[in-house]
């Protein structure tokens, strides 16, 4: 058996060095030189970038209540941690402090983690300033009101939407992510009770979302008075039997990120079923369809953006599990990921002032596909300062 694993172990390390390897302090030096040719066009820190359509050089803004209003910022504080440039560093402070705002009015919906944790958390790990820990604390302590004791999660979108049988409790897998802003502030001040709140949401969602071959629904919808799960749906992908590349991506990156705060083995495991599915069924650049059963393959839009997700949650999963074969298979398939993303197929360049080209954002309400977008180009350089620490260690 043991020179079974170690044969084993050789040929995925012998896979591993065949794939593409990407230099990630190249890349991040990329992302600077887009990032600065970008930043001068955004004078406005009330509006942050979201989206730059086909055709578009330049950002086109959304008020700071969009639900992607924090992943412009954050992305500014990861630049500057790279760069250590004190004009990104005061273009971060200036678009994370316009989002305080957001949270002087009542909470509609769950986003609040994507909005503060990804904004004011980078800042916050970045700078001490006590500020920022006053925010990330109010932000998630609004959060956790949406939490429904019955049912076990946080409410996602606490108002009519099509098909969630409103009023009813609905809760869509990309809330996963929110989590991070309570098991944060559970440990730096905040109620123990937001820990218990991330737990139970996680493991209800874990018991819930997936089919049994561990691809997940979008979004589920609970009887709100008995926690009664009534149907699954797959709000924006293909089918509610389909799996929806983002959504999917979704569940890897917050699973491992809840395995990360909790140490559960069950979020562990789940992260590591859920990755497999999504590797598995990847075509050959590594990159995504919008959905990996859209019935228009090869010629449906891919999403970059779930890649970038993905790939940087594969990084984190392998310094995580402990099978030296798995550590290096997610490692791996993150860095062909990113191989592909950093190619010119997906890089924007001198086409706009994005990092990416060719993400979707919602396709069956014909809603940004084929368009540069914040999330994926947080993401990405998420991903690749990940990557950077590992290669800097390895040196």
């Amino acid at each position: 058996m043991r020179y079974t694993f170690l044969f084993s172990f050789l040929i995925s390390l012998q896979s591993f060095a065949q794939k593409p390897s990407v230099n990630a302090s190249k890349q991040l030096d990329y992302c600077v030189a887009q990032l600065k040719k970008a930043v001068p066009e955004q004078t406005d820190y009330a509006r942050e970038p979201r989206r730059i359509p086909a055709g578009q050089k330049n950002w086109n803004t959304v008020a700071v209540t969009d639900w992607t209003s924090g992943f412009w910022p954050g992305t500014l504080w990861y630049a500057y941690e790279y760069a250590k440039d004190p004009f990104l560093k005061a273009k971060a402070e200036g678009f994370t402090e316009s989002l305080a705002t957001v949270l002087n009015k009542p909470v509609v919906d769950h986003d609040l983690g994507f909005q503060f944790y990804c904004s004011y958390g980078n800042g916050y790990r970045l700078t001490k300033s006590p500020a920022y820990k006053k925010i990330l604390l109010r932000a998630a302590d609004s959060l956790a009101t949406l939490f429904n004791p019955k049912v076990g999660t946080i409410l996602s979108w606490p108002r009519p939407v099509p098909n969630m049988e409103w009023p009813q409790h609905n809760t869509i897998m990309d809330n996963m992510i929110n989590l991070e802003l309570l098991f944060w502030a559970s440990k730096n001040g905040g109620s123990k009770k937001l820990y218990d709140i991330a737990v139970s949401h996680a493991t209800t969602t874990m018991k819930n979302h997936f089919r049994p071959d561990w691809t997940s629904y979008h979004v589920v919808v609970y009887d709100k008075q008995t926690g009664r799960k009534i149907k699954g749906v797959t709000h924006q992908g293909y089918a509610d039997n389909s799996m929806w590349a983002r959504g999917q991506a979704w569940a890897i990156y917050g699973f491992t990120m809840s395995y990360r705060e909790s140490g559960r083995n069950e979020f562990l495991e789940t992260a590591q079923k859920t990755a497999d599915v999504f590797i598995k069924n990847l075509p050959a650049d590594h990159v995504p369809y919008w959905d990996f059963n859209a019935p228009d393959i090869p010629d449906a839009p891919r999403d970059a953006s779930a890649a970038a997700v993905v790939s940087s949650a594969l990084l984190e999963l392998s310094t995580l599990v402990k099978d030296k074969a798995l550590q290096v298979k997610y490692r791996a398939e993150a860095e062909a990921m990113l191989a592909s993303l950093s190619s010119d197929t997906y890089q924007s360049h001198a086409v706009n002032n994005a990092f990416l080209l060719h993400s979707t954002g919602h396709k069956p309400n014909n809603s940004e596909i084929d368009v540069s977008i914040n999330y994926a180009d947080y993401y990405y350089i998420e991903a690749l300062l990940r990557l950077n620490k590992l290669q800097e260690a390895e040196k």
